[in-house]
């Protein structure tokens, strides 16, 4: 039988006053040394550089130690981004627990998380040109880990056309040319995604999920440090700055990739992270 809606308690106002308690506190987790990521960064060199075409990936590798800069070059287009352990693809970024950990947008300082069992830095923001931005009138901020990526199967259940140039086939389609796999095994490791310099929130009536015009501008970058190994898909977004919510009028641009490696003796005494250190008995 259907069940009636209950009315309002009469203790209604206090139990929506409730305080709010943060799941993860932050100072609980070791913090980055900045110092040293600080340091790393002025004596680094550039060893490799790829364009990410406007609509499309790439995948590339950066090895622990170096330093990501995904740069802004030609106008404004926000960048979807895959991070596995480059030898192990079982280990990849978790948007979820980033999300949990540092909250709703990352930016200097924030770390990039792997998932279960490892649940380890995958990298390190280091810098950020658009850190000044912060959260605007509506609530928004950029680089968020609440997006999944624009994929074909949301496309179609929304009555939309075939759509192949979305992120989540373009993240395939790198992935498969860099290891080799056939596509669908490539889509079984494709994931939830940082969307670099994307500008999101929730509506604050229905707590709605929205996109508006990206701040970045050409010269703006997101520097992160690799902690380990890493295989990287990028793609440059088929919604450009993310401005409206059609890609037929879209203006997109390319995504620069830089990779730089540390000056000798910049990380002495540094070690990548280890897994987390439970013995994954789960109480059996």
């Amino acid at each position: 039988m259907p069940t009636e809606p209950r009315p309002e308690p009469a203790d209604a106002a206090e139990r929506r006053a409730a305080v709010p308690v943060v799941c993860y506190p932050p100072e609980s987790l070791p913090a980055p040394p900045m110092a040293l990521y600080d340091g790393l960064r002025v004596g680094m060199t550039r060893v490799a550089q790829l364009e990410i075409p406007a609509r499309d990936a790439r995948a590339f590798r950066v090895p622990a130690g170096h330093v990501l800069r995904i740069s802004c070059t030609q106008g404004p287009q926000v960048g979807d981004l895959n991070l596995w352990n480059a030898h192990d693809l079982s280990e990849r970024f978790y948007s979820g627990k980033t999300r949990a950990l540092h909250g709703t947008h990352v930016t200097t300082g924030h770390r990039l998380w792997s998932g279960f069992p490892h649940l380890r830095p995958m990298a390190t923001v280091i810098a950020d040109s658009l850190g000044w931005y912060g959260f605007d009138a509506d609530g928004a901020g950029v680089h968020d880990v609440i997006g999944t990526r624009c994929d074909p199967y949301t496309n179609a259940r929304l009555g939309g056309a075939p759509f192949h140039r979305c992120c989540h086939s373009n993240l395939i389609r790198a992935l498969a040319a860099e290891t080799g796999l056939a596509p669908d095994a490539a889509e079984a490791h494709v994931h939830d995604v940082l969307n670099v310099f994307m500008c999101t929130g929730f509506t604050r009536d229905r707590h709605r999920y929205f996109t508006k015009a990206s701040p970045v501008r050409p010269g703006d970058h997101l520097d992160l440090f690799a902690e380990i190994d890493l295989l990287c898909a990028l793609s440059a977004c088929p919604w450009g700055d993310c401005s409206g919510n059609s890609t037929d009028h879209a203006r997109c641009h390319p995504l620069d990739v830089e990779i730089f490696a540390p000056a000798p003796g910049a990380l002495d005494g540094w070690t990548p992270p280890e897994p987390a250190p439970y013995d994954r008995s789960h109480g059996l």
